[in-house]
């Protein structure tokens, strides 16, 4: 049985979400601010977390980042601001996914299992992927650079094997949602870039001139299939 943390201040929507995520099969915890929520964070083992970014004592934004230093559990932050702005905030805190208040239980049911989904993929191949210095390892989820593990996200990870799979194959950000999230519907686009963004990041690709994850302008992006 998967295990959710559900972190709200809003004794309420905790209940809201506990509900649903139960029915759905999920063991449930609750915590209503941030310090109770880092600390069973980093002493329980859990398949996701839905954080609130609001929250007393450390906001979702920080709790986020904290959790990212030692754990790529998937988090779908929860958010009443809906600005452009807000939301890449959210995704550069580490963020796998956002939904913005008031939103739908069921759907936030079905992201939660779509994340869990892509992380098991019990049929994924297992086939260890190699581009120039970039390694890529589906069994373990391991990604390194010359020999050097990179610690991404889980679905840093998912974005990152969809376009290895398909080296040299431009993919476009909706594309992308469909192949990493298991759907588009009511997920921005743009949040592709923050995670391409982060990737790069890690991988440390050269703005201007990527050594393995291009973009083609106006279309979306790509594995260089001749990286070195």
């Amino acid at each position: 049985m998967p295990r959710a943390l559900v972190v709200d201040d809003e004794a309420n929507i905790r209940e809201l979400v506990s509900v649903y995520l139960s029915a759905a099969g999920f063991e449930v915890e609750q915590a209503g601010e941030g310090i109770d929520a880092l600390r069973r964070a980093e002493s329980g083992i859990f398949d996701i977390i839905v954080l609130d970014i609001m929250l007393p004592g450390i906001d979702g934004a920080t709790l986020c980042r904290r959790l990212r230093e030692t754990s790529s559990v998937p988090v779908i932050m929860l958010t009443a601001r809906d600005t452009e702005l807000d939301k890449i905030a959210m995704l550069e805190s580490g963020a796998d996914d956002y939904l913005t208040k008031p939103f739908s239980p069921p759907e936030l049911v079905a992201r939660a299992r779509a994340v869990l989904r892509r992380a098991a993929m019990p049929d994924r191949p297992s086939t260890v992927m190699s581009i120039g210095g970039l390694t890529l390892e589906p069994a373990t989820r391991e990604v390194t650079v010359d020999g050097a593990v990179v610690d991404l996200t889980a679905k840093e990870f998912d974005v990152l094997e969809v376009m290895m799979r398909d080296a040299g194959i431009v993919f476009s950000r909706e594309r992308l949602l469909e192949a990493a999230w298991g759907f588009s519907d009511y997920v921005d686009a743009r949040g592709i870039d923050v995670h391409i963004k982060h990737i790069r990041e890690k991988l440390g690709d050269v703005v201007g001139s990527p050594r393995f994850v291009e973009t083609v302008r106006g279309v979306g992006y790509r594995v260089r299939k001749d990286a070195r």
